[in-house]
């Protein structure tokens, strides 16, 4: 009964993933309104992916439930309609699917790759990097985090824009949470397996996320997922020299004005230009001029946006 629910996972991404068709994504957290830096990364991700004729679709990532702030899901939505993106199937929900996180964890679980801990933020202080303390305790799993063995091995992907990119798992990550105590589904494990049951080959995202990566590629690899090809765009940054996030109260896009802040977010990725019309017609321009090589390589934008 156990492995037949972890085959309708794998189920499930067969009958998505039955080509080879380039399918990428837009996966926006619901913590705050869209800023400007949302939209370069849904505008790189949707011109990248139709620019090869591929398939482009939106996630919200909405695991982390205290986080949500009121509003913000509502904001994303009618954005992405105001915006001219067009997904090629319905929007899902993380916050639906937990039942799939659970199976991956108890599949996680009778392969000996994960283990309870108990240990707080108090407990561990200011070291990001977390030693394996509660590796061997085979404490129960109630009420515990859950964490992922890594090995003493590192791990490298080339970047399409940042170029290689390396991390010894064990040295620099450390064994890191997939379900934090208070039974929240960590960003790291619904990611992985959402691309995998979405059919994901090409993620395109900010440079802020790009020490994420090796803990997605290591979790993908022990689950027996896929590779995917990925690319990190450089940060908008404000005039305190911060990057444009919900934390720093970046300034909400407005639906009203969506034209001009696409030719916005084209002109900061540094594509050719295109003329204001509607946002479907400037998309349908943006795609036909799409050219990666022009995106600044390097983590953060030269322009500065408020």
């Amino acid at each position: 009964m156990l492995m037949e629910r972890f085959t309708s996972v794998q189920q499930q991404s067969a009958v998505l993933s039955n080509d080879n068709t380039y399918k990428g994504r837009f996966a926006p957290s619901p913590t705050g309104p869209l800023h400007f830096g949302s939209l370069l990364t849904a505008v790189a991700s949707y011109c990248d992916a139709k620019s090869q004729h591929g398939q482009w679709f939106v996630r919200i990532e909405d695991t982390d439930i205290p986080r949500i702030f009121p509003g913000s899901e509502q904001h994303i939505l009618a954005c992405i309609d105001a915006f001219g993106f067009e997904p090629d199937a319905d929007i899902i929900f993380q916050k639906d699917r937990f039942h799939l996180y659970e199976q991956v964890l108890e599949q996680l679980r009778q392969q000996d790759w994960v283990y309870a801990c108990q240990c707080t933020r108090k407990i561990l202080g200011s070291n990001a990097i977390y030693n394996g303390t509660c590796r061997n305790l085979h404490l129960p799993f109630e009420h515990q985090a859950i964490r992922l063995k890594v090995e003493d091995q590192t791990l490298c992907f080339k970047d399409r824009l940042q170029g290689q990119h390396c991390s010894n798992l064990h040295q620099d990550l450390g064994d890191f949470v997939l379900k934090r105590r208070d039974g929240i589904i960590n960003y790291q494990l619904a990611v992985v397996v959402d691309d995998y049951l979405q059919g994901i080959t090409h993620v395109v995202r900010g440079a802020d996320l790009l020490d994420n990566t090796e803990r997605q590629i290591w979790l993908g690899q022990v689950l027996g997922y896929p590779s995917l090809q990925y690319m990190h765009l450089p940060l908008a940054m404000n005039d305190q020299g911060q990057k444009l996030s919900k934390q720093n109260l970046a300034q909400a896009l407005d639906p009203k004005q969506a034209s001009r802040y696409l030719q916005q977010a084209l002109q900061a990725l540094q594509q050719p230009h295109v003329d204001l019309d509607t946002p479907q017609r400037m998309l349908q321009q943006a795609i036909l001029q799409w050219d990666v090589s022009l995106i600044p390589h390097q983590m953060q934008l030269p322009q500065i946006y408020q």
